[in-house]
């Protein structure tokens, strides 16, 4: 059902459901970015609607409400283990149709890629969506051809219309409130880009013998291993587990699951001091190679979801989409030399 909705009335719908839900949305954050007198927009709770960025795509993704950047996960003591109780209320998150497909990808990862990750399901469990519809490309997004442009797995969706809103409802559980709310009923569609600058190309039957490619060396020096990308990217899930000891008792404390990346010093270190993966361009080829072969071989869809946040990020300009448009070249290179 889609309705028509002032700014006031989008507001006090957001009230109600503010009793059950904490209402999250890419907001600006005043001189929050990451030069001085810039601002910063990313996600955080909003009371209305008006705090909302519409306009330009949030420098960070909505995955830090489903998986908090530090997560505790449960208190000890010497005798006993007490399971972390997690958010009182659900979550309604606003975010657009590349990151609700993100959403998937992490549904994946947390729930169907072996048992469910309980910490994880109870949050999702909770969670509505809010898609937010998008009337024209973002920088460095190439979400068309990854097909994440579109998406009809929302509970809600939003789109600026003049001076009000237009709102399509698929939950049940909202529409008597909208319907109290509304100018009108209308049929919504929500906004959809179908075309971007950036193009990729993934090239048909990539497989494992790309790592021999000498593409990778050159990341060996232009990376720096900070793992921005990772931390701002909506698909990415690795993080390490870290035990907090108390000061006056040393014998409780509590382990939190913080996030990390594939991208970092330190991160495949294993016993006895060895470490895989050690030069950057290794670290490069595993994160690209996971995002587009190996996820695709367990799942049958690619881990990226081409918001291009990575390529906003990257201190050293570099560029994801580059990178993948250049797997069609080092396949042609590989196969080259094992034909010598």
């Amino acid at each position: 059902m889609g309705y028509e909705l002032t700014g006031k009335g989008l507001n006090e719908a957001m009230e109600e459901w503010a009793k059950d839900y904490a209402i999250y949305g890419p907001r600006r954050f005043e001189n929050g970015g990451r030069f001085s007198d810039t601002d910063c927009i990313r996600y955080g709770e909003v009371t209305s609607v008006d705090e909302i960025v519409f306009d330009q795509k949030s420098e960070f993704s909505f995955k830090e409400v489903l998986l908090p950047v530090s997560e505790v996960l449960f208190y000890y003591t010497e005798d006993s283990v007490k399971e972390a109780e997690g958010p009182k209320k659900g979550a309604l998150i606003f975010l657009r149709s590349c990151d609700l497909h993100g959403v998937k990808r992490l549904d994946e990862m947390y729930l169907h890629n072996g048992p469910a990750d309980s910490f994880y399901r109870k949050i999702r469990e909770r969670v509505k969506f809010v898609l937010m519809g998008c009337e024209r490309e973002c920088t460095n997004g190439f979400c068309v051809d990854l097909g994440t442009n579109i998406c009809t797995d929302y509970d809600l969706s939003v789109d600026l219309a003049g001076n009000g809103y237009q709102v399509d409802c698929k939950n049940e559980a909202f529409d008597d409130l909208l319907q109290k709310l509304c100018l009108r009923q209308k049929e919504v569609v929500p906004a959809y880009v179908t075309e971007t600058s950036v193009r990729v190309k993934i090239p048909e039957g990539i497989d494992q013998r790309i790592s021999g490619s000498s593409m990778w060396r050159e990341y060996d020096s232009r990376c720096i291993g900070c793992g921005r990308c990772n931390f701002v990217c909506p698909t990415c899930t690795c993080f390490s587990m870290q035990d907090i000891k108390y000061t006056d008792n040393e014998k409780a404390g509590e382990r939190r699951r913080v996030w990390s990346s594939c991208m970092v010093e330190g991160y495949t270190e294993v016993a006895g001091g060895g470490s895989h993966r050690k030069k950057n361009g290794d670290r490069m080829r595993f994160k690209v190679l996971h995002k587009f072969l190996t996820f695709k071989k367990r799942a049958g869809y690619h881990m990226c979801v081409g918001c291009g946040r990575c390529d906003d990020i990257c201190p050293e300009y570099i560029s994801f989409s580059d990178c993948v448009n250049r797997l069609e070249a080092g396949m042609k290179e590989v196969a080259a030399n094992d034909s010598q």
